[in-house]
């Protein structure tokens, strides 16, 4: 999926000595943030929360939360200098050093956030279980974690898990892509909406042999919490357009991609998801089988739609392969960063 140039441009105005620390693996930048709070979790120097800084506004708030104290003190140390160069009068980023499972002991409050994102950070916390619970406890409701991860295509067995290389690599910390979904319902969180997925190759002989079956893909997804309502039925959307840099097609994820005035059938999961998030706003809806006055070209027939969720099967799709180099040959997206 290209970078939309608005968020290319909100790069390039982040300083050098914090772009040439990041370690994510994915582009964790959700759509539609004016006035947004938003959590990140494992910050590390802070790129990614300046560039959000300047999507939400200066009446939206970004706050950055990283274990590694170095990374936090680098990502303060250029608080002054980001306000400045976007032209706020006070600062809307807050940085905070504390474990992504602990964020209630590091006085992360209760349903105060519009959205969370982490980019290649949750594969490195082993109770992903609790980072997750964390997570929907401090999402507002009608709110989502936007996050990208590795993701193994089996149980990924012990003697990867324990691999201090594979470790580091954001592999051997890997959660199978679908427990995600299993862990996901347990806590109340909707079912995982895939947006993108490329394959991970492990340039190094040594360490494929050690993989043996397992295979890896980097992928993101969204999680929405919304309130309980009546159950969800199908409905037919119209996207009215105008959301910053997607004014024109909003291509929501992996399944479903939505043209200014073009009507769409969707599922009822997908429709519950939109009626009670921040894009309620940007849609119209009826009953699917009703005809939308304001609407114009075809509907999309559901039936016929086969629903992606396998993050693997997406990256085959799309012939998409990320290489990945260990030590003696290595060195992943996660870089030297550990959980607690």
């Amino acid at each position: 999926m290209p970078v939309p140039k608005y968020i290319r441009e909100a790069l390039k105005n982040v300083h050098e000595n914090i772009t040439s620390r990041y370690y994510g693996c994915g582009l964790v930048v959700p759509e539609h943030l004016e006035n947004c709070q938003i959590l990140d979790l494992g910050c590390g120097s802070g790129r990614d929360c300046y560039v959000l800084s300047q999507l939400v506004g200066e009446k939206g708030h970004v706050t950055g939360i990283d274990m590694t104290r170095v990374q936090v003190e680098v990502a303060k140390t250029y608080l002054d200098y980001h306000m400045e160069n976007f032209g706020f009068q006070a600062p809307n980023v807050t940085f905070i050093h504390s474990c992504i499972e602990k964020l209630a002991e590091a006085g992360v409050q209760k349903e105060s956030y519009d959205i969370v994102i982490s980019n290649c950070v949750i594969n490195l916390v082993p109770d992903k279980e609790q980072v997750l619970r964390e997570v929907y406890r401090v999402l507002k409701y009608g709110g989502e974690l936007y996050f990208s991860d590795v993701y193994a295509s089996l149980e990924v067995p012990e003697d990867i898990k324990s691999h201090k290389v594979l470790w580091g690599e954001c592999l051997g910390g890997a959660l199978y892509w679908k427990d995600l979904a299993i862990i996901a319902q347990r806590i109340g969180f909707c079912p995982p909406r895939l947006v993108t997925a490329n394959m991970i190759t492990v340039q190094n002989k040594e360490l494929e042999s050690l993989l043996g079956d397992c295979r890896f893909v980097s992928a993101t997804f969204r999680l929405f919490k919304l309130p309980k309502t009546e159950p969800a039925k199908r409905r037919q959307v119209v996207y009215k357009g105008g959301i910053t840099g997607h004014e024109k097609e909003l291509l929501f994820d992996a399944n479903f991609t939505f043209k200014e005035g073009e009507v769409v059938d969707v599922d009822g999961e997908t429709a519950a998801v939109l009626r009670n998030s921040r894009f309620a706003q940007d849609f119209l809806f009826t009953p699917s089988g009703a005809t939308l006055s304001a609407s114009r070209g075809c509907s999309e027939e559901l039936e016929t739609k086969e629903i992606i969720r396998d993050p693997f099967k997406l990256a085959e799709e799309s012939n998409t392969v990320k290489p990945r180099h260990a030590p003696g040959g290595a060195g992943g997206c996660c870089g030297q960063r550990k959980s607690c």
